[in-house]
C-alpha cells in the first residue's frame, strides 16, 4: 500500500510536472488549464458589496480547502523567497489544485498575501483512493443498542440528537475511481466532508516540490514555513464561532460546536463525539473520547476518596495517637530531642498537636482500603475503555485501519535527509534509508542527550533537599524567637514550614526544566530522523514522559521512601556530603508531608496549565484582533479571522496528552497519602474538557484532520502506571504511614486490653541520654537541664548493655512491612489480572456489527461486478468471457454462505 501511495502521489504531484513547452494532456491537465477560465474577472465581483466572511472563492462556489500566507517583506532573501513561492505554486497547479491569490491591499494590515487553495473532484478521488479513504456505499441497517432501562435518568445529560449524530449511519468501503457508480455520490462538492478534503490537501502540500537548493530536492510545506517562505499554513473553520454564518451552503459546525459543546455551562452535558471526529478528523475526536471516558470513571474514585476522607474527619476525635500527643500530661512532658544541630533546642511532643489531628485525615485504616481499591479501579478504566475503544473503531471506520497504513504518511524530512537509497526485499523497488552507522551515531547522541537532563532533574531534587536541610534551622529559630508567630506555632511547624516552602521552590523548578527540555526534546527526536509520523509521535512521547515523570514525580518519592528512612540517631546522625544533616519525619509520620508536596504540585500545575491553555491564547488572540474590530464585518475576511488565531501545531495534542497521564500519575502512584487526589482531578477534568473544547473552537486554526484508531503508546504508558502503582502504594502503606507500627503494637506490645493503643507514642519513642551528644549536635542552650530526650525510633535505652542498638521490636515491624508488601501487591495484582480477564477487550455487539459489515460489504461489492460484468457480456465486450461470469456469480454465492 505504501509503494502504491507513493507511486499515484508521484503521478498528480511529479509527473504532472511538465517541462515548459511540453505539451499536457489528460484530464489533470484539462483541469488546470479550464481552473483560470472558471473564475470570474475582478469586473465581475463588486468587492465592497461581496461579504469576505466566506469559505469559498470569489466565484462563490469552490471552496476554500487551505490557506497559505506570506509577507513581501524586502530583505536580502526576498527574491529567493519569491522563486521558491512561484515555483511551489506552480507545481501546486500542474498537480490539480486550484488557486487564488488576495493581494496584500486587501489585508487588513496591507501586509499580507492570502493564497486560497481549491481541490477539484479529480484530485479528491485521485487521493482518497491513495488514502485509502472509506466512503458510504449503503445506509446500516443493523438495529441499534437495545434502550437502556436508565435512559430516561439520564435524559437531562444528553445533547439534541442532530447533534450527537450530524451523520446517518452507512456501511462504507475504501473509494477506487473505477467503481465510483458504487457510492452514494449525491453532490461532489460534498461528498467528502472539509475535514477529508483538507486532510487530502495536506498530504499534497507535504509532498510537493519547489525547487533543487545545494544539490538536492526540496519540497513541502514545512520547510517552506521554516524558513519564512510562507508564515503559515492552515484550513479554514466553517463559520464564526459566535453566530451562524450568512451563507445558506455553510453547515456550521464550528458554531454548533461552541455552542453545544465549548460553553462551559454545558459541562454537565456529554460530548457530541461524532460532530468533534467530523470537524476536527478522528486523532482529535479518539483524544476528547479517552478523556470524557477517565472523567467518567474518575467520579466512581472520587466518591469511594471523598468517604474515606470522611471518615478520617469523623474519626479524628477518637485517634488515640494525637490524643496522647495533644494530651499535656503526656505529650507535654514528653522532651524530644532537637531537629537540627547546635541551633535548635529542645521542645514539647504536644507542640505538634494540631499536624498530628491533621494527619489522620489520611494516615488511618481507610487508607488501605483505598490503596486497594485504586489497584483494582485502574485496571477497571483500562480494560472499560479498550472496549470503549473498539465499539469507536467500529463507528468511526477505523477497524481496518492499521498501524502500517501510517507508511503512507512517510515524513517528508526523512525523504528529503535521506539521500541513499535500498531496495525493499518486499516491492523490489528503490526506497530511501538511513545508514546503521548514522544511525547509531544518532541515537548515541539522542541518548547521552536525554540522561543529562534527568541527571540534572536528579541534582535540582537534591538541590532543592538541601535547602530543605539548610533552612529548618532558619525556620526553628525564627518561629521560637518571634513572639507574633506564636498563636500559630502549633499549626505552622519548622516541618511543614520547611515542607510547604521546599515544595513550592521545586514547583518552580519543575516548570523552568518542563520550559527547556520540551524543545531540547523535539531537537533531539528530528536529529534522530523518525520514518514515520508514528513513529516520530512514539519516540517523543517516551523521551518527554520518562523526563516528565522524573521531574513531576521525584519530589514525591524522596518524601515518600527516603525522607526519614536514614537519619540515624541522637550522637550518630547521618549527613548528607558530610554537612547537612538529614531530615527526621514528623513524630505522627512523614504522610502529612507527602500529602502537602503532592497537593501543591499536582494543583499548581493544574492551575498553572489551565492559565497557559485558555488565558494566554486569549490575550494573544485579543491583542492580535485589537485592530481589526474598527474594521467593517464584511471586509474582515474569513482567511483573515482565522490567520489572526493562535496555531494547535502538529504537537497540541501531544502535549494534551502528556499533562493527563502526568495526572494519572498523581491519583495513582501516590493516591494512598491523599485520598481526595481522585476528586482533584475530577473538577480539573471537567473544567480542562471545556477548557479544551472552548480554545479549539475559539482560540485556534482548525487543525488538519487526522486519522488514528487508539491512543497509541499512551495506553502502553498508562498500563505501567497501573502496575507500578500497586507496588508505590504497597510501600507507601509499609513505610510512609503509620499502619503496620500501630498493627504491630496493637497486636504484639499493647498491655492495656481496655484500650490497646493508649501508650503507643511513649513505645515508638526511644530514650537518648544528653549527656552522650557529642559538640557537633549538643545545642547551644539547654534551658531547664534535661537530662533525656526522645526521638522517634526503636532501640534500646542507654542504660541496656546493647546501648542504642535497635530493638526487637523494630525487626518485628520490618518484617511485617515487607509481609505486607507481599500480601497486597500479590492480592491486587491477582484481582486485577482476573478481572482484566473476564473482560473482554471487544463488546460481543461490536463483533457481531463488524462481522455483519464485512459480509454485506463484500456482498454488495461483489453483486457490483457481476452486474458490471453483465453489462459486458450485453454490449459484447470479447473479454468478458463466460468462465468470468461464472466465476464472479461463484464468488457471490459463496460470499452469502460465508
Amino acid at each position: 500500500m505504501e509503494r502504491l501511495g507513493k507511486n499515484r502521489s508521484e503521478t498528480l504531484i511529479e509527473m504532472a510536472l511538465t517541462a515548459d513547452g511540453e505539451e499536457c494532456n489528460g484530464p489533470l491537465c484539462e483541469t488546470i488549464s479550464t481552473a483560470g477560465s472558471e473564475v470570474p474577472s475582478s469586473s465581475e465581483i463588486d468587492k465592497r458589496h461581496q461579504s469576505k466572511d466566506s469559505i469559498f472563492f470569489r466565484d462563490g462556489v469552490r471552496r476554500i480547502d487551505f490557506v497559505l500566507s506570506y509577507v513581501d517583506d524586502l530583505n536580502k532573501e526576498w527574491e529567493k523567497k519569491l522563486e521558491r513561492r512561484k515555483e511551489f505554486e506552480s507545481n501546486l497547479q500542474k498537480a490539480g489544485l486550484e488557486l487564488e491569490t488576495e493581494d496584500k491591499k486587501e489585508s487588513e494590515d496591507g501586509k499580507i498575501y492570502f493564497v486560497k487553495i481549491h481541490a477539484p473532484w479529480e484530485v479528491l478521488i485521485t487521493y482518497a483512493e491513495v488514502l485509502n479513504i472509506k466512503v458510504p456505499i449503503k445506509e446500516n441497517d443493523i438495529p441499534s443498542m437495545v434502550e437502556n432501562p436508565l435512559d430516561c435518568m439520564l435524559a437531562p445529560l444528553r445533547l439534541p440528537e442532530k447533534v450527537m449524530h450530524p451523520e446517518p449511519d452507512y456501511f462504507t468501503a475504501p473509494f477506487s475511481k473505477d467503481k465510483q457508480e458504487l457510492y452514494l455520490i449525491d453532490d461532489e462538492n460534498t461528498f467528502f466532508s472539509p475535514s477529508v478534503r483538507n486532510r487530502i490537501v495536506n498530504y499534497i502540500l507535504t509532498r510537493c516540490p519547489y525547487g533543487t537548493e545545494e544539490g538536492k530536492k526540496k519540497f513541502g510545506i514545512k520547510r517552506l514555513l521554516n524558513n519564512g517562505t510562507y508564515s503559515a499554513a492552515y484550513p479554514l473553520h466553517d463559520c464564526q464561532y459566535w453566530k451562524k454564518a450568512n451563507d445558506p451552503n455553510c453547515d456550521n459546525e464550528r458554531y454548533t460546536l461552541y455552542m453545544e459543546w465549548a460553553s462551559f455551562l454545558r459541562f454537565y452535558k456529554e460530548q457530541p463525539l461524532d460532530l468533534i471526529r467530523k470537524y476536527y478528523g478522528e486523532k482529535i475526536g479518539i483524544y476528547f473520547a479517552w478523556l470524557g471516558f477517565y472523567t467518567e470513571m474518575l467520579f466512581l474514585a472520587a466518591v469511594v476518596g471523598l468517604i474515606c476522607f470522611l471518615y478520617g474527619l469523623f474519626t479524628m476525635d477518637e485517634n488515640m495517637s494525637s490524643k496522647e500527643i495533644c494530651d499535656p500530661a503526656i505529650g507535654g512532658e514528653i522532651i524530644m530531642c532537637p531537629l537540627c544541630d547546635r541551633e535548635c533546642e529542645y521542645w514539647r511532643l504536644n507542640t505538634t498537636c494540631e499536624s498530628s489531628e491533621y494527619s489522620h485525615l489520611f494516615d488511618n485504616v481507610a487508607t488501605l482500603f483505598f490503596a486497594i481499591f485504586m489497584g483494582i479501579w485502574v485496571t477497571l478504566f483500562l480494560e472499560f475503555w479498550k472496549r470503549r475503544q473498539a465499539r469507536l473503531k467500529y463507528e468511526w471506520d477505523l477497524v481496518d485501519f492499521e498501524e502500517e497504513q501510517q507508511q503512507l504518511q512517510l515524513r517528508p524530512e526523512y525523504e528529503a535527509k535521506c539521500t541513499q537509497k535500498k531496495k525493499n526485499p518486499v516491492t523490489q523497488e528503490m526506497e530511501p534509508y538511513l545508514p546503521i552507522t548514522s544511525q547509531a551515531v544518532r541515537f548515541c547522541i539522542s541518548g547521552t542527550t536525554v540522561l543529562f537532563w534527568v541527571s540534572l532533574i536528579i541534582a535540582s531534587m537534591i538541590a532543592v533537599i538541601v535547602y530543605r536541610l539548610a533552612v529548618y534551622a532558619a525556620f526553628a529559630s525564627l518561629m521560637e524567637n518571634t513572639q507574633t508567630l506564636q498563636p500559630i506555632s502549633g499549626l505552622l511547624t519548622p516541618q511543614l514550614a520547611t515542607s510547604v516552602t521546599a515544595s513550592c521552590l521545586n514547583f518552580v523548578i519543575i516548570m523552568i526544566l518542563n520550559f527547556f527540555y520540551e524543545r531540547i526534546a523535539i531537537w533531539i527526536t528530528d536529529m534522530e530522523i523518525p520514518r514515520t509520523h508514528m513513529e516520530y509521535e512514539n519516540r517523543l512521547t517516551m523521551k518527554m514522559f520518562l523526563f516528565q515523570f522524573v521531574n513531576y514525580y521525584s519530589s514525591c518519592f524522596y518524601v515518600a521512601f527516603f525522607k526519614g528512612k536514614f537519619v540515624g540517631y541522637p550522637g550518630a546522625y547521618t549527613y548528607m556530603f558530610n554537612r547537612w544533616r538529614n531530615e527526621e519525619c514528623d513524630p505522627a509520620g512523614c504522610l502529612i508531608e507527602l500529602t502537602t508536596q503532592l497537593t501543591i504540585v499536582m494543583a499548581g500545575k493544574q492551575i498553572w496549565g489551565n492559565i497557559q491553555e485558555a488565558i494566554v491564547p486569549w490575550i494573544c488572540n485579543w491583542w492580535g484582533r485589537r485592530k481589526a474590530r474598527n474594521n467593517p464585518e464584511n471586509l474582515y475576511s474569513r482567511w483573515e479571522q482565522d490567520h489572526d488565531l493562535q496555531t494547535f501545531g502538529a504537537l497540541g495534542l501531544f502535549y494534551e496528552y502528556l499533562e493527563m497521564v502526568i495526572q494519572f500519575g498523581f491519583i495513582t502512584l501516590f493516591v494512598a497519602s491523599f485520598p481526595l487526589a481522585p476528586l482533584l482531578a475530577l473538577m480539573n477534568n471537567i473544567l480542562e474538557i471545556r477548557v479544551d473544547s472552548w480554545k479549539l473552537t475559539t482560540q485556534y486554526r482548525r487543525p488538519v484532520a487526522a486519522k488514528a484508531h487508539s491512543i497509541g503508546v499512551w495506553q502502553e504508558i498508562l498500563n505501567g502506571m497501573a502496575i507500578l502503582s500497586v507496588v508505590t502504594n504497597a510501600f507507601i502503606v509499609a513505610f510512609t504511614s503509620d499502619m503496620i507500627p500501630r498493627l504491630v503494637y496493637y497486636y504484639a506490645y499493647s498491655e492495656n486490653e481496655d484500650s490497646p493503643m493508649s501508650g503507643y507514642i511513649n513505645n515508638s519513642l526511644s530514650v537518648f541520654q544528653i549527656s552522650d551528644f557529642p559538640d557537633r549536635n549538643k545545642p547551644k542552650v539547654n534551658r531547664e537541664d534535661f537530662v533525656i530526650c526522645r526521638y522517634r525510633d526503636y532501640r534500646y535505652p542507654p542504660d541496656h548493655e546493647r546501648k542504642y542498638l535497635h530493638t526487637m521490636q523494630f525487626w518485628h515491624i520490618l518484617a511485617a512491612k515487607l509481609a505486607f508488601i507481599i500480601i497486597m501487591e500479590h492480592v491486587v495484582f491477582i484481582v486485577k489480572f482476573f478481572v482484566a480477564w473476564m473482560i473482554p477487550d471487544v463488546p460481543a455487539d461490536v463483533k457481531a456489527k463488524i462481522k455483519r459489515e464485512k459480509y454485506l460489504t463484500q456482498k454488495i461489492l461483489h453483486e457490483y461486478e457481476l452486474e458490471k460484468l453483465k453489462e459486458r457480456l450485453c454490449q459484447g465486450d470479447k473479454r468478458a468471457t463466460e468462465k468470468e461470469f461464472i466465476a464472479t456469480e461463484g464468488r457471490v454465492e459463496l460470499s452469502r454462505a460465508m
